[in-house]
């Protein structure tokens, strides 16, 4: 297995910690609205991440938290508090908002085939960890009381920009977005560890701590959780590429601080999904939602082929030309699976063994999903691999790219769909005295397996094997 690590910014041999046993923590969701196909692209690159890794012989502990003090999506104590604004505006308590989008969340993952972590952790349950982290922090003069709050003093560091490219001159305030003047701060980097000043007049979580009634800073989440339930070696820490910076340096900071020791060894980062205007977000006010792309005719795999089909550290552009694109190859690759007829011929170990080779060298050269695909592809199309052969190959592939390729209800529907919009095409073309178009229609069907019966009531089909 070969991953781009964003910490040595090379791709390189992955190497575990404890033999074939893989510690993977992902970062989880605010859960304050419904997340946004920007947001599940990620989620998609970290659930075949961990399927690539088990299909190859790794066994995988992924533990995931869940955000649920809902302010807590930045390094500063700024702006408004999304869980309460959310909170009001539904008429719901904090907790009711975070119960209801968490429910939500899972039903998005559970429609794009991505597999619910093992281990998933609300924020909000693990304040103790939080709290035992920091006063160790301040223990060893890492950490500093100021203006009410607990700060992490980066000066302390000899490497804080590990993570990134990032020099003094880029963090100045007013220089990069994510850097906000905070004057009970010994250096312009320091972050929170907790707050008891809070800038929000209607903070509605708040717990007691040595330092005060208040709650965490937003990296501390992460660390806490990780540390908790996998321990004090992690192998894979995912999320977007927003993430590097500030929170993933962050991040290695108090741990590494709290640790004595190096924390995690592999970074892996997924690309933005854009949109023609740029980056796709909710704070932009588009919030395309999976449920949103379902009431549009998109089924939520579509839209997780869409992503396989380029490499997650590549910008992805969303338009309604790229999606229904994809909705045609879902189709048409359905449309194939149907038609290979499962029949009493025997597996073909050697082509099998060397097809699934060929799989598993794209699939473990930095998940290179697209050319995965094309393996796929090239095992349909083998005029040499009988069909047994071939639903084997689809149904071991489709372990890791989770199409439900072989799901019998998903390619009938899917097949009755595109069977009845070719025959009203070919209806129209009919009408229109274009009966060479209607032939095409007829014939492309029929070497699809699909057989049309024109009859006095209208047009019937059968599927026949070809």
């Amino acid at each position: 297995m070969k991953l781009y690590n964003t910490l040595t910014r090379k791709v390189e041999e992955f190497i575990p910690n404890d033999g074939n046993n893989v510690k993977m923590y992902t970062c989880g969701p605010t859960v304050y609205h419904d997340a946004h196909i920007g947001n599940l692209r990620c989620y998609i690159f970290e659930d075949v991440l961990e399927k690539t890794l088990n299909y190859l012989g790794y066994h995988v502990t992924r533990c995931m938290n869940i955000t649920d003090v809902g302010h807590l999506s930045g390094d500063s104590d700024t702006g408004e508090d999304k869980m309460v604004k959310s909170a009001i505006e539904q008429k719901k308590s904090v907790l009711e908002i975070a119960d209801y989008y968490t429910d939500l969340f899972k039903k998005d993952c559970q429609k794009l085939n991505i597999k619910w972590p093992a281990i998933v952790s609300k924020a909000t349950d693990n304040i103790a960890e939080y709290i035992k982290i920091i006063q160790n922090l301040l223990d060893k003069d890492l950490a500093y009381q100021s203006g009410g709050n607990v700060y992490f003093d980066t000066s302390k560091l000899t490497n804080y920009y590990v993570l990134t490219n990032h020099n003094e001159e880029d963090i100045q305030v007013g220089v990069r977005e994510s850097v906000e003047e905070d004057k009970n701060k010994k250096n312009k980097t320091d972050f929170v560890l907790w707050f008891t000043k809070s800038k929000f007049e209607d903070q509605a979580l708040k717990w007691d701590s040595p330092w005060g009634l208040g709650y965490p800073g937003w990296h501390i989440e992460c660390s806490g959780i990780s540390i908790k339930y996998l321990g004090e070696y992690l192998d894979i820490h995912c999320g977007g590429i927003d993430n590097i910076f500030p929170h993933h340096t962050n991040e290695i900071a108090q741990s590494e601080g709290y640790l004595n020791h190096k924390w995690c060894n592999y970074w892996c980062h997924s690309e933005h999904l854009n949109d023609l205007t740029g980056k796709m977000s909710k704070s932009k006010g588009q919030t395309l939602t999976i449920s949103l792309l379902e009431s549009q005719g998109i089924k939520p795999l579509v839209y997780r082929l869409f992503c396989l089909s380029s490499h997650y550290r590549k910008t992805l552009v969303y338009t309604e030309e790229a999606i229904n694109q994809a909705k045609k190859q879902y189709e048409k690759l359905l449309r194939k699976v149907k038609s290979i007829k499962k029949d009493d011929s025997v597996i073909q170990n050697d082509l099998f063994l060397k097809y699934q080779e060929e799989y598993k060298e794209s699939i473990g050269n930095d998940l290179n999903t697209s050319s995965a695909l094309t393996v796929l592809y090239d095992v349909l199309k083998d005029d040499n691999l009988n069909n047994n052969t071939k639903l084997s190959l689809i149904e071991d592939f489709d372990k890791v790219l989770s199409l439900d390729l072989l799901k019998e209800e998903d390619i009938a529907d899917s097949l009755k769909e595109y069977i009845m919009e070719k025959i009203n095409l070919r209806k129209q073309a009919k009408e229109n005295k274009n009966y060479d178009v209607a032939d095409e229609i007829r014939d492309e069907l029929l070497k699809e397996g699909i057989k049309l019966i024109d009859t006095k009531e209208g047009t019937t089909y059968e599927i026949i094997d070809k």
